[in-house]
């Protein structure tokens, strides 16, 4: 996953912006960092986000294929995941989520983590069913 410019000197956010929020002190360890497992959690949600749209309708994550944290995430960062879709299957979705933090203390915007979720379409029974293909 490629996250540097044409130049190599300005890493830039790959994907599509969905979702942006702001780590709370309330999501943070006694040191005053970002719990993983909330990370992860908004990561599953950008996620769901794009696969609902391409199945048009219930989702449910199966997978989390990959992940790797790169740095911490300071209470008061704005965070933003921004998503990929990677490979779409009969029932499944494979999404790639970066995410990206901004302090506002700090004028960069940096990559704080990306993983691959998988997704399947499930109906009202919660079976997986086909992803509507688009014309």
């Amino acid at each position: 996953m490629n996250d540097i410019s044409e130049d190599d000197n300005f890493p830039t956010p790959q994907g599509e912006l969905t979702l942006q929020t702001v780590a709370l002190p309330s999501d943070a360890n006694a040191e005053g960092d970002i719990f993983g497992g909330w990370l992860v959690s908004q990561m599953d949600l950008a996620g769901a986000v794009t696969a609902n749209r391409l199945a048009r309708g219930r989702v449910a994550t199966v997978a989390l294929d990959s992940m790797v944290f790169l740095r911490p995430v300071a209470v008061g960062s704005v965070v933003s995941c921004y998503t990929t879709v990677k490979d779409i299957g009969r029932s499944s979705m494979a999404i790639v989520v970066e995410v990206w933090a901004q302090h506002y203390s700090d004028a960069e915007c940096r990559k704080v983590t990306e993983g691959q979720f998988t997704f399947v379409a499930i109906d009202e029974n919660r079976r997986t069913r086909p992803v509507p293909r688009t014309s």
